[in-house]
């Protein structure tokens, strides 16, 4: 055996020159690098300015195509998920076999082309999985793919436990993955450079007998690529020998910049000119999906990835982001119009995995178009494309406007537009023109006193609607009382009927008492006369005991809050040098279970009982506005200049 380096095919390959063909390519003995393994020699991408610019010309071209018709389709890209294999190795994510079926129905739906159930055989849960999977998985569009490895070292392919439970799982396509970078192949896997490549060519072939499509993931890829070119390029080779359908080149460690992707991708897809090249990467730089819309740029054609990022230590490349990058920026058809649904997949994923979501996510986040400076939302009401680089519906998300000390006018307009409470001609009326500076007044005031309404739209909205003549709350707070202390309780008894400190316990208690004011009607029609109602209810701490008696007060007359639950509650200290003086800002977020609506309201105080409890409360004033809006207003006739008391 004898170290081969790739040469140019530009003469008649001659004995003379010890030349030999291989491969529809012709390799050269190199007498110099003597390592008894047959390699490839890296050749640099260089590209002359001739070829760029024909490049970027075709690259106009398709552009202008694409503008001109928008369903034009365009080269496709797929898409390859690894949530359920990848993605599950992330730290505090674990699918059960019905989250795992579920998960991968919703992808096909989405229109993923490529979804990898699992490893079969390596644990109970994916041997049930993919049991199931051929009575329960009918994919309109998706290929179920098994992942595995390639046999192992000293055995032949038929004698392989793993390949037969990949070709048992019935898949139509099966994943392995092989190693390509030398140092991997001496000290992890053990074995040496010429058994590797017999592995990794026999497991394919042997995959291949069995009408399999087979992607073949070059595990180490690009780190093995820059300490030993050769080799990596000669493990891909062995792979194609064996009638691989897709090289994937992995990068496994994360640790490789975009424009190293670009350049060893642009290699390999010259070297392997008919071969499919797929794309695999890790976020370990926060930068998986730049570099595999680089390898994409130079000819890859299927990119894997997880949804919303998942994976192992920070995660894998995550499609989220690649999808709509690739379709909307990149001009390929991936997923088509399914597109849209696009944020509504990524929530509903963070739901079945357990994970917290995240505001600042791209394209899907909360805050992917939240617009908070004053000069921003002017442009952008007048303009929407000035600080939004899409349609927010394209991702089936929303344009946001901030109401915080930074805002102008213009964030109040908006919000009382998406209210529906002011029309474009009423713009320029002066008693509007005020009363939107009064607001925003008011909100720089409470926002220096501690407020924050970033997050808390729903005390936005019942500021906006209070400052009406004609609005009116369904309820008022007119007193409350909060006690809370220790006791101790006897646990136990001796057998001569004395007790023993030893047969104490302290127990806190908190009792909270309130009385309210209620608009109430006995028809069941909107509240029209006041009643006072006195409740009592004991909790497990101050929050929970007013949020109960509450709760026992308003649903004898409103029963739709009795689907409304407090589902976070956060405390923050503001001014830490003023000690226990200190203002104490509180937010609650709801839930209506029935609706599925979710909302926060915010307060801020010196005292962190008064402030939770004016924050409670006018979660179930929102809660009522969004349920029985109409029964909040005064008709205009009626209603006097100033708001209608309850007393």
């Amino acid at each position: 055996m004898v170290y081969l380096s790739w040469m140019p095919c530009t003469t008649k390959p001659s004995n003379k020159n010890n030349i030999k063909l291989q491969n529809r390519k012709r390799w050269k003995i190199n007498s110099q690098n003597f390592y008894g393994l047959p390699v490839v020699e890296r050749r640099p991408v260089r590209s002359s300015i001739k070829r760029t610019k024909l490049r970027d010309a075709s690259c106009r071209t398709k552009m202008n195509r694409q503008q001109e018709n928008p369903d034009l389709p365009i080269n496709q890209v797929d898409i390859y998920d690894t949530t359920l294999r990848d993605g599950a190795q992330g730290e505090n994510i674990s699918f059960t076999v019905i989250d795992k079926l579920r998960i991968a129905r919703a992808l096909d739906d989405f229109g993923i082309q490529y979804i990898e159930g699992g490893w079969p055989g390596s644990n109970p849960k994916d041997v049930e999985f993919f049991k199931r999977a051929k009575q329960e998985l009918h994919f309109h569009r998706a290929k179920l793919v098994a992942f595995g490895s390639t046999r192992r070292k000293g055995i032949r392919c038929e004698e392989d436990a793993n390949l037969r439970l990949l070709l048992e799982a019935e898949t139509p396509t099966v994943t392995i993955v092989a190693k390509s970078w030398e140092k991997q192949v001496l000290k992890v896997l053990g074995v040496s450079l010429e058994e590797n490549l017999l592995m990794i060519e026999e497991s394919v072939r042997y995959l291949k007998q069995f009408d399999r499509e087979v992607m073949i993931d070059a595990e180490h890829f690009f780190d093995g690529y820059k300490q030993n070119a050769s080799y990596a390029l000669a493990c891909l080779d062995a792979a194609v020998r064996g009638g691989a359908d897709v090289l994937v080149l992995c990068d496994t460690n994360g640790g490789r910049l975009p424009w190293e992707i670009y350049e060893i991708t642009k290699s390999v897809a010259n070297y392997f000119t008919n071969q499919r090249i797929g794309i695999h990467c890790h976020n370990d730089m926060e930068l998986a999906v730049s570099n595999s819309l680089s390898s994409v740029y130079a000819g890859a054609s299927l990119v894997q990835g997880t949804m919303n990022g998942y994976g192992e230590r920070t995660g894998n490349a995550n499609l989220i982001s690649i999808i709509p990058t690739l379709q909307l920026k990149m001009n390929y058809n991936v997923v088509g119009s399914k597109l849209s649904s696009l944020t509504e997949l990524s929530r509903w994923m963070d739901e079945v995995t357990n994970v917290p979501h995240q505001p600042s996510r791209p394209y899907v986040g909360d805050c992917a178009f939240a617009h908070k400076g004053g000069l921003h939302v002017a442009a952008i009401l007048k303009d929407e494309h000035s600080y939004q680089h899409i349609d927010p519906s394209l991702v089936g998300n929303r344009r946001r406007m901030l109401i915080s000390e930074l805002s102008g006018r213009g964030n109040i307009i908006d919000k009382m537009k998406q209210m529906g409470i002011v029309k474009e001609s009423q713009l320029q009326d002066s008693e509007w023109k005020r009363r939107i500076q009064k607001i925003l007044e008011q909100v720089k005031y409470l926002e220096n006193k501690g407020y924050t309404f970033e997050g808390a739209e729903a005390s936005i909205e019942l500021m906006i609607r209070r400052t009406f003549n004609n609005y009116r709350s369904p309820f008022e707070l007119l007193d409350f009382t909060v006690l809370t202390g220790n006791k101790r309780v006897a646990s136990d008894e001796t057998l001569n009927g004395t007790f023993s400190n030893e047969h104490f316990r302290s127990e806190s208690i908190t009792q909270a008492t309130v009385k309210l004011g209620i608009l109430a009607s006995s028809s069941g029609a909107c509240p029209i006369e006041r009643t006072v109602c006195f409740e009592a209810a004991e909790g497990n701490g101050p929050l929970n005991a007013v949020n109960l008696a509450l709760k026992k007060a308003l649903v004898r007359v409103h029963a739709p809050l009795e689907h409304v639950n407090l589902q976070d509650y956060k405390v923050r200290i503001l001014d830490n040098e003023s000690a226990t003086a200190a203002i104490t800002r509180v937010m609650v977020e709801f839930y209506d279970s029935e609706t599925k609506r979710v909302w926060s309201t915010i307060c801020a105080h010196p005292n962190i009982i008064v402030a939770s409890v004016q924050a409670l409360m006018d979660g179930f004033e929102y809660a009522l506005l969004l349920r029985l809006p109409d029964c909040f207003v005064v008709p205009e006739q009626e209603s006097p200049k100033s708001p209608i008391p309850l007393s």
